[in-house]
């Protein structure tokens, strides 16, 4: 049994999750296929060696652990709250069925060459896998919606179905694509963080940091929850607006996620089993501990993705699940 949350515990446990992910960030930009020399590179002028290595680290490099570490956190939120909501040891963020409409939107929108425009910020497979994430959040709210609250069951089961469907129906789209659509289609549902410069960066925030709000303001609920709906209701929690919130939030975290990087699966499974097997199970640690965790593990996943097969790069949703995979079972096993 841990031992009781206190205030100098609580400082020790985020201090070594914010060190250890400080550790991969800074570390990650400078490894790959090819070194990098910035030394001085102020002093040289445009277009030499040094402002080319510069370029690859600030435009191609820092982006690129950025969104990992955005998405890796993000993912693992989402896990370690519906965790707890679903009351499933392996739930994940695409147990509701929010991968599969992002994953539909995408396609759809990568077999119509008329979608394949850009607005604003967005492409056109960014804005129809949010709109594909909006119907299908809607749709399992309304089936799982109760005057008492929302059905932990009837949630988990929705989303299950919705993912079948989805999936269904993508198969349908890839039938009906050309063959120089299904390249892109299969690159895209295995999950990559390719980017060049920030603009993937403002458009993942504006959906992160309100889902990633609303999911850190249930933390200490989530502690009475994790006893049963019952329990929590009798300790003078709103179990409902909880369930609400935690939905939500986590549907519109995964949203952002998904239609930037596609579905990178595992993350939100193994990170919070971790966390909660160092730490312990108050959840106000280990929400703040599985978005560092979860941000190092998976922009560690990337750096392997860029250069176990150099020149060419392995997409990081197959790393995640060769590594996640295993853990998979093991958890299935260890619950049997």
């Amino acid at each position: 049994m841990k031992p009781l949350l206190t205030r100098s515990r609580y400082r020790m446990w985020i201090a070594v999750y914010v060190l250890g992910w400080l550790a991969v960030l800074l570390s990650a930009p400078w490894i790959g296929g090819e070194s990098l020399d910035v030394r001085f590179s102020f002093l040289h002028s445009p277009g030499n060696a040094h402002s080319v290595d510069l370029d690859i680290l600030l435009y191609q490099r820092i982006p690129r652990v950025l969104l990992a570490a955005l998405v890796g956190g993000a993912l693992a939120v989402v896990g370690a709250c519906f965790q707890v909501i679903l009351r499933n040891p392996l739930a994940e963020p695409y147990t509701v069925g929010i991968s599969g409409g992002c994953s539909l939107g995408a396609v759809i929108a990568l077999t119509v060459p008329a979608l394949g425009f850009s607005w604003g910020p967005f492409s056109g497979v960014q804005f129809f896998s949010l709109l594909g994430a909006a119907a299908t959040l809607g749709f399992i709210h309304r089936l799982a919606d109760r005057p008492e609250g929302t059905s932990s069951n009837t949630l988990l089961l929705a989303g299950v179905t919705v993912t079948i469907l989805c999936g269904s129906l993508i198969l349908f789209f890839r039938y009906w694509a050309g063959p120089h659509y299904l390249i892109a289609m299969d690159r895209w549902m295995m999950g990559g963080l390719e980017v060049v410069g920030y603009r993937e960066l403002s458009v993942l925030l504006p959906f992160l940091l309100p889902g990633l709000g609303l999911l850190f303001s249930c933390r200490t609920e989530l502690n009475h929850l994790a006893l049963g709906e019952e329990m929590a209701a009798g300790h003078g929690v709103d179990v409902a607006s909880v369930q609400q919130r935690i939905f939500w939030g986590g549907g519109l975290a995964t949203a952002g996620v998904v239609s930037l990087a596609g579905p990178i699966g595992f993350v939100g499974l193994i990170v919070p089993h971790a966390v909660r097997r160092l730490s312990g199970f108050d959840h106000r640690v280990v929400l703040p501990a599985s978005f560092f965790l979860g941000g190092a593990f998976l922009t560690l996943c990337d750096t392997l993705a860029r250069v176990l097969v150099y020149p060419t790069e392995i997409p990081v949703g197959i790393i995640t699940a060769l590594v996640g995979g295993p853990i998979f079972i093991r958890i299935l096993l260890m619950k049997k």
